[in-house]
């Protein structure tokens, strides 16, 4: 596998990663009043379930974006998604737990569609059209983010940083697909050092205004 395939495949699991630390929660909280022998079924079908819509709405964003500007317009929405991660601290306590098996996976599936729009657009940029590099990405980070969740939820208590990180990864794609809009990239054509140069200056300044954003609210590093 060369780099221009491994680089997306890279980017697509750090998204399902830092993203699917809230979609563990919804995992947790949507089975917790389930007897414990029922738990693992309500885990396994609905993340079943979940990863099958997930690749479905993915496909449909990868048709969307061909749409004139709708690439520059995604590009600018993750743009907003990377800053809510960095300030946004928003529980999810509202999710309401299941007290049936058919319920439980029902709220998983649900929430999992409504909360992962936001990784469904950021993958749908970075894999840049190839579908099994989505699926690959879903197949490899979807047991880590289930079956680690707790520990990917400490450590990102733990070490602040990864979520800087995490949104990093975001302001790249994000700058990415502005670049790939196909209306923006022929005014482009005649300025490459903006080409070359967008990505980093946009992961900057996403990283700086979190920062300062957090810091004014006391939740800075």
């Amino acid at each position: 596998m060369n780099w221009d395939l491994l680089e997306p495949l890279l980017i697509i699991i750090s998204i399902d990663i830092i993203l699917g630390g809230d979609n563990a929660v919804v995992i947790a909280l949507a089975s917790r009043n389930l007897p414990p022998e029922q738990r693992n079924k309500a885990i396994l079908l609905g993340t079943g379930l979940a990863i099958a819509a997930r690749v479905l709405l993915t496909m449909v964003a990868l048709y969307l974006l061909q749409i004139p500007f709708l690439q520059l317009i995604g590009g600018l929405l993750l743009f907003y998604i990377a800053m809510k991660l960095l300030t946004d601290t928003e529980e999810n306590d509202h999710i309401k737990a299941g007290d049936s098996l058919a319920a439980a996976v029902k709220t998983i599936v649900f929430a999992d569609i409504v909360m992962g729009f936001d990784n469904v657009l950021a993958i749908a940029g970075a894999s840049h059209n190839n579908i099994i590099l989505v699926i690959i990405g879903l197949l490899v980070s979807v047991p880590i983010i289930v079956w680690g969740s707790r520990i990917i939820l400490v450590l990102m208590d733990k070490f602040p940083l990864l979520i800087y990180f995490g949104a990093g990864i975001l302001a790249y794609t994000a700058a990415e697909m502005v670049m790939e809009d196909r209306y923006i990239l022929q005014y482009m054509e005649d300025y490459p050092l903006i080409h070359q140069w967008f990505a980093v200056v946009m992961v900057i300044a996403v990283i700086t205004l979190g920062y300062f954003s957090n810091k004014r609210k006391g939740t800075a590093v």
